[in-house]
């Protein structure tokens, strides 16, 4: 039977999904090989999520990207017997940041009703700024980086040089890097992983207030779901990186004017996200192997009733057997 909405936190189910992600990955942090570490969570991931009741298709994949068999979009997951859902994963959230070894790689996924995810067609990139709850409702994407400092300055009760401000590092930020120092505020730089630089703006006490830049696409839609549950704010622009994918953008019926809202990201009542670190982050310890096995922590969020919790799971190695398809 196929539930129109599901009957329990199923982010307590899919937990099980991005540890497998994070366990498989791990064993290659700081080993040089992102494609190896990838597909290595690809396969764990895809192994665990057909076990989670729910009738779902993969909506944002990294499989086919990366070239892995699985997990691609338009796949069929979940058992078949759940409510009928879109999926968003991401197996690694910085597959660099895992093969050097460096902080901030996360394993993620989300799960909303069908249809609920935005879909970008051809559109890799998007411009994003995101928030945590007190400052939602205080920034708008079409201003300033300065004005939108000056605003969320004012309903945080801070001075600008309070701030701070979460961008990727790339050349294409130079320009906002510029100008958010000539305003005063402080940089956070990333140089991957912007699904955790936009929860953090959400997290206490991350010292994240504000994310800027561009970023995949994908990451902007799963970061809506988590943000959404969290209380805070997303909005993007679409931001086609050359002609051809304008016009192809173009041509499907995309306005690349429009601004995109959390909801327009991640449109259902009841989503799920949820995330377990790879490496240590500002808010979650990575994967720590012991001689009997592993620990990993994660975060899952239900948006319909904003319950955040916070898991440190222990992986036995003479469990595992039967559970899992990969070494502990």
């Amino acid at each position: 039977m196929t539930l129109a909405t599901p009957d329990k936190n199923l982010a307590l189910d899919l937990v099980r999904v991005t540890e497998a992600g994070a366990l498989a990955a791990a064993r290659w942090a700081g080993r040089g090989d992102k494609y190896a570490a990838d597909g290595a969570a690809v396969d764990a991931m895809r192994s665990t999520i057909n076990d989670v009741a729910m009738d779902g298709i993969v909506v944002i994949g990294e499989g086919e990207k990366d070239k892995a068999p699985w997990l691609y979009n338009g796949e069929a997951v979940g058992n078949g017997t759940g409510f009928q859902s879109d999926i968003a994963v991401d197996p690694i959230d910085g597959t660099s940041l895992t093969a050097n070894g460096r902080h901030g790689a996360i394993s993620v996924i989300a799960v909303g009703e069908r249809g609920s995810m935005f879909n970008p067609g051809p559109c890799v990139y998007m411009e994003k700024m995101a928030v945590g709850p007190a400052g939602r409702g205080a920034v708008d994407i079409t201003a300033s980086y300065t004005d939108n400092l000056k605003e969320l300055a004012k309903r945080l009760g801070k001075e600008v040089s309070e701030l701070g401000v979460v961008i990727l590092e790339r050349p294409r930020h130079e320009h906002i890097v510029e100008e958010v120092r000539s305003a005063g505020a402080r940089i956070l730089s990333i140089t991957d992983g912007d699904v955790a630089g936009a929860i953090a703006t959400a997290w206490p006490a991350s010292g994240a207030d504000i994310l800027f830049g561009v970023g995949g696409t994908p990451e902007g839609v799963i970061a809506a779901a988590a943000l959404k549950g969290l209380g805070g704010e997303i909005q993007g622009r679409l931001w086609p990186r050359n002609d051809s994918e304008r016009n192809a953008a173009i041509a499907q019926g995309y306005d690349l004017t429009r601004v995109l809202t959390t909801d327009d990201l991640f449109a259902g009542d009841d989503g799920f996200f949820s995330m377990t670190a790879i490496t240590d982050g500002e808010f979650l310890r990575g994967v720590r192997y012991f001689d009997f096995g592993a620990i990993t922590h994660s975060m899952v969020v239900r948006t319909k009733s904003g319950t955040v919790r916070l898991i440190e799971t222990i992986h036995r190695r003479d469990k595992s057997a039967g559970f899992t398809t990969f070494a502990l």
